[in-house]
């Protein structure tokens, strides 16, 4: 199993995953909308606090692209095959957040800042339904010179996958272009997600410049649609829109980028060659619904975790279909030992 010693590398912020089951009036204290994902503001960070003391917390070492590769390791098994970096803070959260990632099996490569706490992210779950609001505080201080130090640029170049969700757009553009003209010049595999509305509508440039090197996005329904909006293509369709993501140009004409987008109950849409091919999701009874936190995220792992075996794309989505069907029936991003994956 050498060959797949840190054949993934995930890029992202670091977050600590403060969930809980709130009421409506929490939501509206806050003003907070469900199934949504936005940055803290100042209003926010009473609330973290409230949580704490109001509700049953759970604390889950989380963060987007973190989820997804603690959830392809989880599914491959395979000692060592994923490694991430991004940056925490020196403080009790970081090194909850250490032991997490380490028990998972990944390889974590934080920076770690001196001034500011580690990033902690609200789960607010209503009704099965998540919504996150982070704030990123040390996730937001990665600096471009730890992904250059020798050690660190090491998993770069060992890598032959790379995932970095949309969310790292709002921290340091250039440590993704960095990676992602590596992965064009060695012609390995460069992943992206669109990750949230508010990515697509005030990361936008930072976002079209990354896009030539993606080899493959992955998105939900709501993030295409919005994607669409700001790009000016007159359609809600997201078959269309995957599509059209697809053709965008690219920097290295190597492989053709295939879209991803996910729709909750609905079925999978894959988007390559000007063709879309859809792939239904495995149905989860209401009852046993317990939140949606991290489904997106796991979708992407499972999906990694065939990618990186270079299984055909439906297989790849199946693990991802089978990967958030097991993380929606739990709380938060977590999952059981091992896998039943056949």
């Amino acid at each position: 199993m050498a060959d797949y010693e840190g054949i993934l590398l995930g890029m992202g912020n670091p977050l600590l995953d403060i969930s809980a089951v709130v009421d409506q009036d929490f939501l509206k204290k806050y003003d907070i909308k469900p199934n949504n994902a936005i940055l803290a503001e100042d209003k926010h960070l009473p609330m973290y606090d409230e949580m704490s003391s109001k509700y049953n917390v759970e604390y889950i070492a989380g963060g987007a692209t973190q989820n997804s590769i603690r959830v392809a390791q989880w599914l491959l098994q395979i000692p060592g095959a994923t490694s991430f970096m991004g940056c925490i803070g020196k403080d009790k959260y970081g090194e909850e957040m250490k032991k997490n990632s380490k028990s998972a099996g990944v390889n974590v490569h934080y920076y770690e800042d001196e001034t500011a706490p580690t990033g902690t992210c609200a789960v607010c779950v209503v009704g099965g339904e998540r919504s996150l609001i982070a704030n990123l505080s040390a996730a937001n201080c990665y600096k471009t010179d730890h992904l250059k130090r020798p050690e660190n640029w090491a998993l770069v170049e060992k890598a032959k996958y790379i995932y970095i969700a949309g969310f790292f757009l709002t921290v340091s553009p250039e440590s993704i272009l960095l990676v992602a003209e590596h992965t064009a010049a060695t012609n390995k595999v460069f992943a992206m997600n669109l990750s949230a509305p508010f990515i697509c509508e005030f990361f936008k440039d930072a976002q079209d410049k990354a896009l030539p090197y993606v080899d493959y996005v992955f998105g939900n329904e709501t993030e295409a649609r919005t994607f669409s909006k700001v790009h000016g293509w007159e359609t809600d369709n997201v078959e269309e829109i995957a599509i059209k993501i697809s053709q965008l140009p690219k920097a290295s004409n190597t492989r053709k980028r295939i879209t991803v987008i996910t729709q909750g109950a609905d079925p999978v849409v894959v988007a390559q060659d000007g063709k879309v091919t859809t792939y239904p999701v495995v149905f989860l009874p209401k009852e046993k619904l317990v939140d949606t936190n991290g489904a997106g995220d796991a979708f992407v792992g499972g999906f990694l975790s065939q990618l990186v075996l270079e299984k055909p794309i439906a297989e790849c989505v199946r693990a991802g279909c089978y990967a958030s069907n097991v993380i929606i029936q739990r709380s938060g991003c977590t999952y059981p030992e091992k896998p039943d994956f056949k």
